[in-house]
């Protein structure tokens, strides 16, 4: 096949305390994957995958967290810069945002679809980005982000839904697949971290790649007991992330990480039962799918 060019696409980074990114794990086990700094946070990237078809459509998986908040928001999320990082680097690989034709959300956590919108700017209201992209996300998700539960209603925007649907440029996908984006494009649906958490697995020469989002943000939690106290089932998570580790291996799949502070992209390996993360890449600039 003609090859896709994949892009990883830095966004703006966070640091968010260690304990609540490694649920019930103690800190003397997480601490050697990732070291905190002195108020225990841990260093998170909010990275999107940019991918360029043979045709020259573009898709891009996932906006991170952007530049959004307010600035006392900012400081309490822990977001580390103030300018929209995502667009820089959009620019940077040629792909400015304007011209980006798909954009694919796992979910509507601030986090993952805060790159959406523009920066923040004293009594402007929420202005969306990406000006030509159809929109491309979960009914489910969607449903979650217009009826939070209390739990997690601090997780959203309550705006974004809203400026999405007044569009006219969202698709809400409810299967495995999505007419938009055709056949080499596949999604697999969770619900341990947020109900109907949408994983955009792509057709690949190297085996099959997994945007993993939030069921696998990082290479740490490749190992099926470590969850996130953000998700809402832990249990179900850890079924979900084995079933879907176990099919990866068996296909010689690769895993794209969104929160790993250092590794884009790594292959899936599973040895007695454990799972792992091998052949890292920190970073994709224009290679072969």
């Amino acid at each position: 096949m003609s090859q896709r060019k994949l892009w990883s696409i830095a966004g703006n980074s966070q640091r968010l305390d260690g304990g609540a990114m490694f649920g019930n794990a103690p800190r003397a086990v997480w601490e050697r994957w990732i070291a905190p700094d002195a108020q225990n946070r841990i260093p998170l990237a909010c990275r999107a995958l940019l991918i360029v078809e043979p045709s020259g459509r573009t898709v891009l998986l996932e906006t991170g967290i952007g530049a959004f908040f307010a600035p006392k928001l900012r400081e309490r999320f822990g977001v580390e810069q103030a300018e929209h990082v995502l667009l820089a680097e959009l620019e940077r690989a040629g792909v400015p945002h304007t011209q980006v034709d798909v954009v694919v959300l796992s979910h509507l956590h601030f986090d993952h679809a805060g790159g959406l919108l523009a920066p923040f700017a004293e009594g402007k209201s929420p202005e969306l980005l990406f000006p030509k992209a159809r929109f491309v996300v979960g009914r489910v998700a969607f449903e979650r982000a217009c009826h939070p539960h209390v739990r997690d209603r601090a997780s959203f925007i309550p705006e974004l839904t809203g400026l999405l649907e007044a569009s006219g440029r969202l698709e809400l996908v409810d299967g495995a697949g999505s007419d938009l984006l055709g056949p080499d494009f596949r999604f697999h649906l969770s619900d341990g971290h947020t109900p109907g958490l949408l994983l955009t697995e792509v057709a690949g020469d190297h085996g099959p790649i997994l945007f993993a989002g939030d069921l696998v943000p990082g290479a740490a939690w490749v190992h099926l007991p470590i969850t996130m106290g953000y998700d809402r089932n832990a249990e179900l998570l850890i079924d979900e992330k084995t079933r879907l580790l176990s099919d990866l291996a068996a296909r010689g799949g690769r895993l794209f990480f969104t929160h790993d502070p250092a590794i884009a992209l790594a292959r899936v390996a599973v040895r007695d039962g454990r799972y792992s993360a091998t052949d890292a890449c920190e970073t994709l600039s224009g290679v072969d799918a």
